[in-house]
């Protein structure tokens, strides 16, 4: 679930920007679980459709970990003295992620092209792990680090790790993964991200991002909806 405080106006906004993006891993491990959970032995259609779904989804969180570890703790750690252990400790549960991610690729690689129920529910129980191990480690990371950075690392800096993600997503997702940004946010939320970026994408956003969410939700989740 969102920080309970990612929509006060005293959080810093590096606070809010970082508890909206884990929201999107903590939504989307959620309901990968839950998906694969509900496709119908043989069903390799939506198999196919949810393995693609899970590599994209793992792309974007290995780029989200690795942009931290190259960009945002070198710029942190010379700033503390105590406190690195806890962003070592990030990096650490990176680590440990990845054996739990590599897990899951093995398990889609082998479901997706048949669906066979017994192969979908050792796939289901490996995403619950995961997912189980994934929000621990971002609700240590909001609680105990994102404090640290609002301290302690610039503006420029901070859109610098920014600039790395967007580098890093394919063109033709931009407006999926703004979607998948803005998509639990509260109206405030919503609109102090969007001010914040350059006016072509937000009438991008506007005149066609939405509606490409929203087809891209409706393929991945079936009957569900985006919120």
């Amino acid at each position: 679930m969102t920080s309970s405080n990612s929509s006060d106006a005293t959080v810093h906004h590096y606070t809010r920007e970082m508890a909206m993006i884990h929201q999107v891993f903590r939504r989307e491990s959620r309901l990968l679980a839950e998906l694969v959970q509900e496709v119908r032995p043989g069903d390799t259609e939506r198999s196919r459709i949810l393995a693609e779904h899970w590599r994209q989804y793992a792309v974007g969180l290995h780029a989200h970990h690795t942009g931290e570890d190259e960009m945002l703790w070198p710029v942190l750690l010379p700033h503390l003295d105590l406190d690195a252990e806890q962003v070592l400790a990030m990096e650490a549960q990176h680590h440990g992620l990845s054996d739990g991610i590599e897990e899951v690729r093995g398990l889609v690689e082998r479901w997706e092209s048949r669906a066979l129920a017994e192969d979908r529910d050792e796939l289901v129980a490996a995403l619950h792990r995961h997912h189980r191990q994934l929000c621990a480690h971002l609700d240590e990371e909001e609680r105990q680090v994102m404090p640290l950075v609002a301290l302690h690392v610039n503006e420029k800096q901070w859109q610098a790790v920014g600039e790395r993600g967007l580098a890093e997503t394919p063109k033709n997702r931009l407006m999926i993964a703004l979607g998948a940004i803005l998509e639990d946010t509260s109206p405030e939320e919503r609109r102090e991200f969007l001010t914040r970026l350059p006016l072509p994408a937000r009438v991008l956003w506007r005149l066609f991002g939405q509606r490409q969410y929203r087809r891209e939700t409706d393929r991945i989740r079936g009957r569900r909806t985006a919120a």
